[in-house]
């Protein structure tokens, strides 16, 4: 029923679920918390038993600043009106029913996981691994694949590392620390181990265009030229580019900076090199080197491959060259630009807007811009949401009943937020242990038991 002051507001708050604890996640779930027009209980739902998405999986462990963005994170999972729900994967605990069932209206955060292939030849050979795989071992995600990169890593004296994004950088300047530089991170031992060991001398970072296309930010690249057991080189191609925007000025100014730069014994070297498209990989039962061909840009900025073809040694191959959105069970992803159609975070079905459904971060604009993007982009679609509640178009999804109730009863192990403290508490008390200030905990088995511990007999 409905008056002249508009839809009545009902008996209950409006029961939001968010899809993804990552940081668009908590940024949707703390901009409908921290609003009194519509009175609001956020279910804050994460497949892993751990928050915080990138921020804890995927912001390099030598980052300690952006890291940081946890504590400020922190704060919503702390709000009355937010619940956190980790350990409940939507395609097996729940369904997109489930939680239309139990809910409002639901918001999917789950943003991009996927990488991106090269689609050349030898790409699948032992020693091709994706940065995404590298990056969740090395931050100790719990579906990491130990053996994959562990093994790679063991024989990786030459290392090439496709792609000039930030993600890449990342990978050459973690592969390229001395142990010392990595002991205060929050990385799990076995993974201190790991790289401590690992052979690396030569690491060679390869971009198809050139250096004043790379899309690495400059304090991401000063950061190459300032490693302890490392020397930062670059390929000279296109640093005399006048044209550059400010931004790609700083990177020029400081790749140029090192264009008198020489291996150095003892040193891992680092070398930039722009104008290089892999053709293809080499090597029979592991690889063995990336076959390059030398690219040029036309005047009409199109990517031209002048047939001037090298090879490039290497024992490990990375590819960072973006991520991919993949698809949930009974939510339409597009498989080609990986994300949800959408307007305004508002989720189109066949074309037709789906009431009471909304995307936010990656699921729904593309694998762009940093954390902070997600912020604005959340508050976009959580002003839809709330647009919708006000005009009556959000009504009642379901019986009165509770999302963690049916969690329950069908044999599932959710973990809330006390759950959460208690593997927060555990992790800092491993990196005392340590001298660190905390170790994260990689495996799931454990981070569930210390979320659900067995009563002593």
């Amino acid at each position: 029923m409905t008056d002249a002051a508009g839809p009545a507001r009902p008996s209950r708050p409006l029961r939001v679920a968010v899809v993804g604890a990552g940081p668009a996640g908590v940024y949707a779930a703390e901009a409908l918390a921290d609003q009194d027009d519509v009175p609001v209980a956020v279910d804050l739902v994460d497949r892993l038993p751990t928050p915080f998405g990138l921020v804890r999986h995927g912001i390099a462990p030598d980052h300690h600043k952006m890291r940081a963005l946890a504590d400020t994170l922190r704060r919503t999972l702390d709000h009355d009106r937010v619940r956190f729900v980790g350990n409940a994967e939507l395609g097996s605990d729940l369904t997109v029913a489930d939680l239309r069932a139990h809910t409002d209206a639901v918001v999917y955060t789950h943003g991009a996981s996927g990488d991106r292939r090269l689609g050349i030849d030898g790409e699948d050979l032992p020693g091709s691994i994706a940065a995404t795989d590298l990056v969740a071992w090395y931050t100790g995600h719990p579906d990491a694949d130990r053996g994959l990169v562990e093994s790679a890593l063991a024989r990786a004296r030459d290392v090439v590392v496709v792609g000039v994004g930030n993600v890449a950088l990342d990978v050459a300047r973690v592969l390229a620390r001395s142990p010392g530089e990595l002991a205060d991170t929050d990385m799990p031992q076995h993974v201190l181990d790991v790289l401590a060991a690992a052979p690396v001398e030569r690491i060679t970072v390869l971009g198809r265009r050139g250096p004043a296309q790379a899309t690495f930010t400059t304090q991401e690249l000063r950061e190459l030229g300032h490693l302890e057991a490392a020397v930062a080189l670059v390929d000279t191609a296109g640093l005399d580019d006048q044209s550059a925007v400010r931004a790609v000025a700083r990177n020029l100014a400081t790749l140029r900076e090192w264009a008198d730069h020489a291996p150095e014994p003892g040193r891992v070297s680092v070398l930039l090199r722009f104008f290089a498209r892999p053709v293809r990989l080499e090597g029979t039962d592991h690889v063995t080197g990336v076959v390059v061909e030398r690219t040029a840009v036309d005047a009409a900025d199109r990517l031209t491959g002048t047939r001037e073809i090298d090879t490039v040694p290497a024992d490990l191959v990375v590819r960072s060259i973006g991520y991919q959105g993949r698809s949930l069970p009974g939510l339409p992803v597009d498989d080609r630009t990986g994300v949800v159609a959408n307007e305004a975070g508002r989720v189109l079905r066949d074309g037709v807007l789906s009431p009471g459904e909304y995307v936010a971060g990656w699921i729904k604009r593309g694998p762009t811009g940093v954390v902070g993007t997600n912020k604005h982009d959340a508050r976009e679609t959580v002003a839809a949401l709330l647009e919708d509640a006000a005009a009556g178009r959000l009504g009642p999804g379901g019986p009165e009943d509770d999302l963690v109730d049916t969690l329950l009863a069908r044999g599932a192990h959710p973990v809330l937020l006390d759950h959460w403290r208690a593997i927060d508490d555990a992790e800092t008390t491993l990196g005392a242990t340590r001298g660190r200030a905390r170790t994260t905990i990689h495996d799931r088995t454990a981070l569930l038991g210390h979320a659900h511990p067995t009563p002593a007999r």
